[in-house]
């Protein structure tokens, strides 16, 4: 049975962008416990390997780092590279 790399492409930024989403809401419940906190560049280092979708989704959903204009920023411009990379290489 052959995979498509682009099926496992596909599954590696679902999970990805799952992490990014999830650290987003871990991060808002350590902010509001007074816990350690995650740094922000874990944020983008998670944001540039795939997941800008998912934290970037996070930052609204739990409405946090949306005060930061580095985030708010920076996270729709990797994903607008990511995505024109992703079409200059898959699209058709």
């Amino acid at each position: 049975m052959e995979i498509k790399v682009e099926y496992g492409l596909i599954l590696y930024l679902v999970v990805v962008n799952l992490i990014g989403f999830s650290l987003m809401g871990l991060d808002k419940w350590k902010a509001k416990h007074k816990k350690w906190r995650i740094a922000e560049r874990t944020f983008f280092g998670i944001a540039i390997v795939g997941g800008s979708l998912g934290t970037w989704a996070g930052m609204y959903a739990f409405c946090h780092k949306t005060r930061h204009w580095y985030f708010v920023v920076g996270m729709p411009l990797i994903l607008a590279i990511q995505a024109a990379v992703w079409l200059l290489t898959f699209g058709k």
